[in-house]
């Protein structure tokens, strides 16, 4: 069934665009404050050194990172059926509950000995997990969902070096180590309820938005396999690269001040910020202005360039490095930017134009909990094999290690994933059906 236009006033046109424009204005915000205060709870240990203690042969900071990511896999596994299946009336509840959970695991955190308090930090990372693909559900299969879905990566850009600041600032205010984590998530508890109700709030998608980018109903397990059979080698090779990217990118976020230290880069509580506002900045406006592009096949194929474009960019980036041409800021602002344009056209646009492309039943929460599994368990098999790969010498030398094999591994899978989907996709589907009261 197409859709048909209702009426042919101008007055009425001008007030649905006004509308649409104040509720995409409102839904950017939301979900970025949203998903930014979710950050205060998650990341500002990792500003901490815990270099006094060790286990099992990790440092201390290495055993409670992977305990963290831990819970936070398990986490992104289970929600391969609990965020593709959730109805749309309980994602505000849900975001709630899951962070009140991390809070507590924080508060346990700072009440139990080291180093068994390491326990609290995989519970926190266990709620913490679910809490990415509820935001995103107010926000797909939507004219605007490359700009809705920029911003809302742009908080974790940019909360990913705020929260380090923020953690730094704590210590400096004399805050002990254990107890920071819990005392950065009462500052931001009020934000984060404000930005919640705000969220909770969001019109469902209109008509015109089903017709454009299909309808996003909850899926079953039937779905889910149907989806996979037609278009797995595809899909897997593009988590291939997600994957690789991934890893890359939560070394160079958690082991942050290792990497800045290695560069012989001063370190100061604003340094993170100033570092990931300019890779912000830069990845909202490439993924982003994707909106323009209204052929979804097109839109598709061109997130697939901006995954090119950041791949090559890491490269040269490192080439000029090892040459000396670049210091230790512009290289890690770079190496940003390469890393999170590949790492959010996947959030914003390749599964959302991948669905509106091919008109199968499916969502963005199971695509992106399925890359993100399976992304966070390569990132905790690297931390456990990181002690037995012979590269020699200090942290910056496995970085450049990994930096190399991302690149490499990730351009071949973008290569080969392009040519399976130019095959397979060879036109965008026209409209089939466009129903009331999805998404």
């Amino acid at each position: 069934m197409s859709v048909s236009k209702s009426g042919n006033d101008p007055s009425d046109s001008l007030v649905s665009s006004r509308a649409e424009i104040f509720w995409g204005i409102w839904a950017v915000v939301a979900a970025f404050g949203t998903y930014f205060c979710m950050y205060a709870f998650r990341k500002p240990f990792t500003a901490a050194s815990f270099d006094e203690t060790l286990l099992w042969g990790l440092d201390f900071k290495t055993i409670l990172i992977i305990s963290q990511v831990a819970g936070y896999m398990v986490s992104k596994f289970l929600g391969i059926k609990v965020i593709s299946e959730m109805p749309p009336n309980r994602r505000a509840l849900g975001i709630l509950v899951l962070i009140s959970i991390a809070q507590i695991a924080l508060l346990a955190f700072g009440l139990i000995p080291r180093p068994w308090n390491a326990i609290g930090l995989f519970f926190n990372g266990l709620a913490l997990g679910m809490v990415f693909g509820l935001v995103l559900g107010y926000l797909e299969g939507r004219k605007l969902t490359e700009a809705l879905t920029a911003g809302l990566c742009c908080s974790f850009i940019l909360a990913d070096g705020v929260m380090k600041s923020v953690g730094t600032w704590l210590l400096g205010l004399g805050v002990i180590e254990d107890w920071m984590p819990f005392t950065a998530g009462l500052v931001f508890a009020l934000p984060l309820g404000i930005s919640l109700l705000m969220l909770a709030v969001i019109p469902a998608p209109t008509l015109a938005d089903q017709a454009e980018r299909s309808v996003r109903p909850p899926m079953n397990q039937a779905d889910r396999w149907s989806l996979l059979n037609r278009y797995g080698l595809g899909l897997g090779l593009l988590v291939a690269m997600y994957l690789v990217v991934t890893i890359v990118r939560s070394v160079r976020a958690d082991f942050a001040p290792e990497i800045w230290a290695g560069l012989g880069t001063e370190i100061d509580a604003g340094l993170f910020t100033r570092s990931e506002m300019l890779v912000a900045l830069g990845v909202l406006f490439a993924n982003g202005a994707l909106i323009c592009i209204r052929n979804s096949r097109t839109a598709f194929f061109g997130s697939l360039v901006i995954c090119l474009v950041g791949i090559g960019m890491m490269a040269l980036t490192m080439l000029a490095w090892q040459a000396d041409w670049i210091g230790g800021f512009p290289l890690m602002v770079m190496l940003g930017l390469g890393l999170y344009l590949p790492y959010v056209a996947i959030h914003t646009t390749v599964f959302e134009r991948f669905l509106a492309m091919t008109r199968d039943r499916g969502n963005i929460g199971f695509l992106m909990y399925l890359a993100d599994s399976i992304g966070y368990l390569g990132y905790i098999g690297v931390m456990v094999a990181r002690k037995s790969v012979s590269v020699e010498g200090d942290f910056i030398d496995f970085f450049v290690f990994i930096c190399w094999a991302c690149i490499l591994i990730a351009a071949l899978c973008l290569g080969l994933g392009w040519w399976y989907f130019a095959i397979r996709c060879p036109a965008e589907k026209p409209v089939t059906v466009v129903t009331e009261g999805a998404g």
